[in-house]
């Protein structure tokens, strides 16, 4: 969407004008949408599908290593398996739930695909590394079971919103990269051949942001995902004022782990985003790395598309967004 001069002005003064949230105010925000935007989100359910809800993907019985499978429903006519959607809600790594994402998923399995709904354990009581072996075992759980539901597990998509989109995105880069994954500990669950393709909704692709002055995002965010490592909360040593929490971030921004190897991305945001800059960053370097990169990006005039709206399935922007989603599918491991 072409962006009007005006629009892109205002943007910048109402980003500016925000203050910097601390993790305490945004899960007491985030816990008092959770059940409105469940009710909300998945009014008038999807039919004709099968729903398969809270699977243990471990076999610990944690609450959080759960997921959902829903798919179209599978006929005995020996039809091909389908592509398989992996979706990871967001919440600021802290928070959020699949539940409010089951009609999302469920419009996206109504056009062909079999869609797994993914949750994990959350900060701060867990870091990145046992959000992403999560996120890994679903994975695995995936490549072995999926077949039952009619999904193909050598045509995986990966997906998701705000902080699942960054999981989504370096689970991605882990699969691909050795040092990567080597950091976090991590042996991919799957090949790097059967991830064809990743989606991102309004997502943490670039921890640079948290860095900028006036970003809406308290550096509290990051120091929680890797605990014993970078700079403390207070004030910075001087020189190189968090030197040490910005090399440690490396680890957790996708844009950092792009190269010619990375499969196609689908990106949709939107000037009214927390992570507008974010994305566009990361759509110049995918572009950069010859990364073929299907970009939705709607201006400060759409007034629907504050942060995350692609889970509110009645906006006609959302809409468009769910069109692209399945073309790109389509493209990418129909």
């Amino acid at each position: 969407m072409k962006t009007h001069p005006a629009d892109s002005v205002l943007a910048s003064r109402v980003r500016r004008s925000l203050r910097r949230v601390p993790v305490w105010a945004w899960r007491l925000l985030m816990h008092s949408l959770s059940s409105s935007e469940k009710a909300r989100f998945n009014k008038d359910p999807i039919t004709g599908l099968e729903y398969t809800f809270d699977i243990d993907f471990v076999g610990e019985g944690h609450r959080y290593q759960l997921l959902d499978v829903i798919a179209p429903s599978t006929p005995d006519d020996g039809s091909p398996a389908l592509p398989v959607y992996v979706y990871f809600h967001g919440g600021g790594w802290t928070s959020g739930d699949k539940a409010a994402l089951t009609k999302y998923c469920a419009s996206q399995a109504e056009a062909g695909m079999v869609v797994v709904n993914v949750n994990y354990r959350m900060a701060p009581e867990f870091h990145m590394a046992h959000v992403l072996d999560d996120a890994n075992a679903a994975l695995n759980w995936v490549q072995r079971n999926i077949s039952r539901f009619g999904g193909d597990p050598h045509r995986l998509v990966l997906g998701g919103d705000s902080a699942g989109g960054q999981i989504a995105a370096l689970l991605t880069a882990a699969t691909l990269r050795p040092e990567l994954a080597g950091h976090y500990d991590l042996r991919p669950a799957v090949g790097a051949k059967d991830i064809k393709g990743l989606v991102q909704h309004c997502s943490v692709v670039d921890f640079s942001v948290f860095f900028e002055k006036g970003f809406v995002l308290s550096l509290n965010f990051v120091r929680m995902l890797i605990p014993g490592h970078g700079d403390r909360a207070g004030r910075a040593p001087k020189p190189g004022r968090h030197a040490r929490l910005r090399r440690a971030a490396r680890f957790l921004s996708p844009i950092e782990w792009l190269d010619s190897s990375h499969p196609p991305v689908l990106v949709t945001t939107s000037e009214r985003d927390y992570f507008y800059t974010a994305n566009l960053n990361y759509i110049n370097r995918l572009r950069e790395h010859s990364i073929p990169v299907d970009a939705l990006v709607y201006d400060w005039a759409s007034s629907n598309t504050e942060h995350t709206w692609q889970q509110n399935y009645r906006y006609p922007e959302s809409q468009e967004v769910y069109r692209r989603l399945h073309a790109f599918v389509d493209r990418v491991a129909g």
